[in-house]
């Protein structure tokens, strides 16, 4: 899952709930700009249930694994230029720009999707709304934090999260909506494009972030907005706040020395106190994918049929649990990451990922083990009808399984609701309706079997253990780790890593699956959770409770253990206390 929600206290949505109400502006700011998080959420849900169709209308589709990845997986690698891209525009032409640019694009890419005539072109519109993606993905929190009063700030960031997993289950809803409507999948890519063109408009009738404007010098400007957003007692006291702290800002980037992205970077990297945070900061990145999340939410239906659900309808409304849970265990994380800690969380998250993992794998083994068998009596009662797989032979024992890693690619029609021998079919529009036809069941991913419930059982207990921990805790944990001066570098490769480490996954999900089958596949994914289960236990200390400069004095003490618990400035050196201003020299 790409995204995060910032955490916040029950005092925090009260006094966030009556300033809402007395300053109806601030709604309308944040959820203007909190849009951009419901496209991005909805992006990732959408196309796990319109992939189901395009490989219908496609053959291509339906027999490469790789062109189905590529069509989920360029919308990342947009997102990553999107992102890169989007860091600089931010800074050049201000946030507000870059959210009306990133919903042109995301509206674009959305209508070229809607009326792609072939898989390339499906290619190409992914592209366009991935370019959006990754641009929207971090303007629209940075937007919403400087556009915010300061004591209500994390709980108005923090409905961008929400909104991600909240756009999520509104795709699979809208999925599921359009299943019975012809060209299903092209509403259900091109209906993205409304929400992209109302963010679009509202964009245009509303201010830029103040804290953007002031940085430039249109103080006037800047000063104005600010007297929409707070009562008029308080307006003067905020202006002299911000300030201070462009101020310090600008000192501490001058306090860099080199300005250029290389000499910015080589001097982060000279620090212990950086190479430290950053270690952390990009292992809990990289693990945040690596653990399989975006298998789950990209490939959602697809999994769900490979646990012996055939029809694209069920595929795509059991699929809606995994999602409705995701956007639950989102908010479970805000309740309790300050109470259990960050650290803490992680590794409890990990410990169930690892967990279910297992058992996914096992269950994929053991549907594999019993899968039933090709009849050849089943496949002349085809004969005159459709073709038989090429590979079959009548002499070798065969069962569904063998039949769906045949090189022709071929499918196993199914007597429904008996597990039953079956006929071994050329996967083509003539067998899937000639088996319809019969009233038996078409499969083509996985085959029928008696443990498909414990799958999703399986899947439902994966996403509760990775959503509130390895969901949302990286992201908390990289706003925290790093020095003020080398937060935006910093952030950015470790964002950059958790794009990157997403597009692999992405792209090798359903290879995997083909070279080692489906049961192997998640035994590699938990294996690499148990990994990750160590690794982030040797380097990612706790940060519960610290303030930034007790983080930074933590990481660069000489006896700095990542599992040692450190409680706060007390537990801090008394030299280090008077260097931070603590205590009297």
């Amino acid at each position: 899952m790409e995204g995060g929600v910032n955490v916040t206290d029950k005092a925090e949505f009260k006094e966030c709930l009556r300033l809402t109400w007395t300053q109806p502006y601030i709604l309308r700011l944040v959820l203007s700009a909190g849009i951009g998080g419901l496209l991005f959420g909805y992006d990732t849900g959408v196309i796990s249930g319109a992939l189901l169709y395009i490989r219908d209308d496609f053959t291509a589709v339906e027999k490469s694994t790789v062109l189905r990845e590529t069509i989920v997986s360029m919308a990342v690698a947009g997102a990553i230029v999107g992102a890169a891209f989007g860091g600089w525009m931010n800074d050049r032409f201000g946030r507000r720009p870059s959210i009306i640019i990133a919903d042109a694009l995301f509206f674009g890419g959305a209508v070229i999707m809607a009326f792609s005539p072939t898989p390339t072109v499906i290619i190409i519109g992914r592209v366009f709304v991935g370019l959006g993606v990754g641009m929207a993905s971090m303007t629209a929190p940075l937007y919403i934090s400087e556009a915010s009063p300061a004591r209500i700030r994390g709980a108005l960031v923090s409905t961008n999260g929400l909104l991600i997993t909240g756009g999520q289950f509104l795709a699979y809803l809208i999925n599921l909506a359009f299943t019975k409507v012809p060209g299903t999948w092209r509403w259900m890519l091109g209906i993205a494009g409304v929400p992209a063109l109302v963010q679009f408009v509202l964009m245009l009738m509303l201010p830029e972030s103040p804290r953007w404007l002031y940085r430039k010098g249109r103080i006037e400007e800047a000063a104005s907005i600010l007297r929409k957003i707070y009562p008029a007692s308080e307006v003067e006291q905020e202006i002299d706040a911000m300030r201070q702290s462009i101020e310090e800002e600008v000192r501490l980037e001058g306090s860099i020395g080199e300005q250029g992205l290389i000499g910015k970077l080589r001097k982060a990297l000279g620090s212990q106190v950086v190479r430290r945070g950053l270690m952390a900061g990009v292992i809990v990145q990289v693990a945040q994918q690596f653990v399989g999340i975006n298998t789950v939410m990209y490939y959602s239906p697809t999994i769900v049929q490979l646990a012996g659900f055939a029809s694209n309808n069920t595929a795509m409304a059991l699929s809606l649990i995994t999602s409705g849970l995701n956007a639950v265990g989102s908010i479970v994380s805000m309740f309790f990451v300050d109470r259990a800690g960050r650290r803490r969380l992680m590794l409890i998250s990990l410990v169930g990922i690892v967990v279910w993992l297992a058992v996914l794998g096992g269950t994929f083994l053991g549907a594999a083990h019993h899968a039933p068998a090709v009849s050849d009596m089943e496949n002349q009662l085809f004969a005159n009808r459709t073709q038989t797989c090429p590979e079959f032979n009548p002499n070798v024992h065969w069962s569904c399984m063998n039949c769906l890693k045949a090189a022709s690619t071929c499918g196993f029609c199914a007597h429904q609701g008996e597990l039953l021998p079956g006929a071994c079919l050329v996967l083509n529009d003539m067998s899937r309706r000639t088996c319809h036809a019969d009233h038996m069941e078409f499969y083509t991913e996985g085959c029928p079997n008696n443990f498909g419930w414990l799958a999703l059982i399986g899947l439902g207990a994966y996403i509760v253990s990775y959503s509130p921990g390895m969901g949302t805790v990286p992201w908390i944990v990289n706003s925290e780790i790093y020095p003020l001066r080398f937060r935006g570098i910093c952030g950015g490769i470790a964002a950059v890593a958790n794009w990157v480490s997403n597009l692999i996954v992405t792209q090798t999900f359903l290879s995997l699956t083909k070279a080692l089958g489906t049961s192997a596949t998640f035994f590699l994914f938990c294996g690499v959770s148990a990994l990750a289960l160590v690794i982030v236990f040797f380097t990612v200390p706790e940060t519960k409770g610290l303030q930034f400069e007790e983080v930074e004095r933590m990481l660069e003490r000489k006896d700095y253990k990542p599992w040692k618990r450190y409680q706060g400035v007390g537990d801090l050196e008394p030299t280090r206390k008077r260097e931070i201003g603590l205590t009297e020299p």
